[in-house]
């Protein structure tokens, strides 16, 4: 069944290029993907800079925090509104009872709506600080007793949380008991770092603020963050060393409010730029990622940018939501399996239950195209000399003893290769030493040692061993390094669905969805050259398949059949 001519039901993912890896190990993989930034133009966009967006928990109104002309000091916030979440946004309009002649920026929201928070604070703030503070620069509140009423006065939130540094981008969980704040205050590990503090329920004060630590602080500038709604992953913005630009989004997770913080994680190239990206958070329904960026192309100096968030529900790869996904739902019931935790989305919460299986149902029989499968060859083609990649551009140049059997495969055609000179080769497609990924095929036939997948000079990725088992040449760096071989015949003739997935720690063989070999390795062997199918890495004689392939696909993330 080719996914480009089905008359089923799809939805549609095409475009999404950004697994987001969570550390910590609260997840073996991104169960959820980015897609593209695209720029928010105006009017939420100015030649002015927008530095922070947020959206109001009824997801009915808009902040945003800029110098835009028209304020009344130097950054205001901004309000534009919406009769319902489908509607546009309206023109924006300052926030006069909000605004003052000093600086409001970095806003953010209790979950009820019914409480502002804020900071006075901006790097070249030329109003001097707010009176009533307590020290350089502040965090303050404000409340309302309804979304329709107006503010009140702002309350100083007080000696315990401010100092006589400064204190700034505030972010509040969705319970109200854990506040997230950046400071420049002693006992910091750098520039500016993040802190925390927390209280025992929604009403009562802050506690004593504490450092979230050298494994999340740098020396560096540690900025505006954005909490989950579980409280276990933070999203923040840093100027240290190793990202992609001046000034780079990063997140950390921990196991549970009591472990520490994971090694921050760098959200990568399709995020960050050589430019600067900061200022990062999620919309109530959680559908969109928004941050401000200073990126060529703007309207202005920083401009507030919305990236897609796509969830990951096809876990076992076939490119349906049916039976194979429930199973793996059901299988995983009680426990704390990341492949299919996925609910509240997109963020798992520890355990598989109804919120999960919601999720997985409101999906149900939904034909996908899964952003993560970088290349799919159906081999359904009934003649030509090209094998087309349907999801992406690697088509495959097919030569030699080669036949196409367009009612011959196990999902629609294949292709018969004659074991002597048959085969397809195509340009490169991932490097294995990039992370986690994942390759399956259905074959039928074939002999002792030859090969079905390899990479051009490199190793043989999917191959029978001598004794006509599921083998694999793929493989880390070091002189010990060894192939890993199962002992599951794949050469008697029958079709047998292979594949290899590499965990980013492990590696495991599957024969019929069956795992039936896997160890732990501490990386793979890197190569950006292209593959063969059907021949070996270099194309020696013995190597050529003698048999049906059928349906190869490559993701970038752990597929779990």
């Amino acid at each position: 069944m080719k996914w480009f001519n089905s008359s089923k039901k799809r939805l549609v993912l095409a475009g999404f290029v950004t697994a987001v890896i969570l550390a910590g190990g609260r997840r073996a993989k991104g169960d959820f993907v980015f897609g593209e930034p695209v720029n928010l133009g105006p009017p939420i966009n100015t030649s002015s800079w927008e530095w922070t967006l947020v959206i109001s928990p009824d997801n009915l109104q808009m902040y945003v925090n800029s110098d835009r002309s028209g304020g009344r000091g130097y950054f205001d916030i901004w309000r534009s509104t919406r009769e319902n979440p489908d509607d546009p946004w309206s023109p924006f309009i300052n926030l006069q009872e909000i605004n003052s002649s000093y600086n409001e920026s970095f806003p953010c929201f209790s979950a009820d709506g019914l409480t502002l928070y804020y900071s006075d604070w901006y790097t070249w703030n030329t109003a001097g600080d707010r009176p009533g503070g307590v020290g350089n620069h502040d965090l303050w509140m404000r409340k309302r007793l309804s979304t329709d009423d107006p503010w009140d006065m702002p309350v100083n939130m007080g000696a315990t949380v401010n100092s006589s540094s400064a204190e700034v981008a505030p972010i509040v969980s969705k319970d109200g008991q854990i506040l997230i704040f950046t400071s420049n205050r002693s006992g910091g590990h750098g520039d500016y770092d993040l802190w925390m503090s927390t209280r025992p329920d929604a009403e009562s004060d802050w506690g004593a603020p504490s450092n979230l630590g050298p494994t999340v602080n740098s020396s560096a500038y540690d900025g505006e963050t954005w909490l989950s709604p579980d409280g276990l992953t933070l999203f923040f913005g840093s100027s240290r060393p190793g990202g992609f630009g001046s000034y780079d989004l990063w997140l950390t997770t921990r196991q549970s409010r009591d472990a520490g913080w994971s090694q921050p994680v760098n959200l990568g190239p399709a995020i960050n730029t050589s430019s600067g990206e900061g200022a990062p958070f999620f919309s109530p329904d959680m559908k969109t990622f928004y941050f401000t960026s200073d990126r060529p192309g703007g309207i202005g100096g920083w401009d507030m940018y919305e990236v897609p968030v796509v969830l990951i529900l096809d876990f076992n790869g076939d490119g349906m939501i049916e039976i194979g996904d429930l199973l793996v739902l059901i299988e995983s019931w009680g426990q704390d399996n990341s492949m299919a935790d996925i609910g509240p989305a997109p963020w798992s919460d520890g355990i598989v239950d109804a919120a999960d299986l919601e999720i997985l149902m409101s999906y149900w029989g939904k034909e996908v195209i899964d952003p993560t499968l970088v290349a799919h060859w159906p081999l359904d083609e009934t003649e030509g000399m090209f094998a087309a990649d349907s999801a992406g551009d690697n088509d495959a140049f097919v030569i030699g003893g080669t036949e196409w059997q367009p009612n011959g495969g196990q999902i629609d055609g294949a292709l018969l290769l004659d074991g002597v000179s048959g085969y397809a080769i195509t340009d490169a497609v991932l490097n294995p030493a990039d992370g986690p990924f994942s390759i399956f095929a259905w074959v039928k036939g074939g002999a002792p040692g030859q090969v079905v997948v390899s990479q051009q000079s490199v190793a043989n990725w999917l191959a029978a061993d001598a004794e006509g088992n599921l083998m694999t040449e793929l493989k880390c760096t070091g002189r010990s390094a060894g192939f890993l071989f199962s002992e599951t015949v794949i050469t008697d003739g029958q079709w047998h669905h292979i594949g290899f997935v590499w965990y980013g720690t492990s590696r495991a063989l599957y024969v019929d969805d069956i795992l039936v070999d896997e160890d732990i390795q501490a990386n793979l062997q890197g190569s950006d050259s292209g593959l063969y199918i059907g021949t070996g890495k270099t194309m020696e004689p013995g190597t050529y398949w003698s048999g049906l392939i059928d349906d190869v696909r490559i993701y970038n993330r752990v597929v779990r059949p």
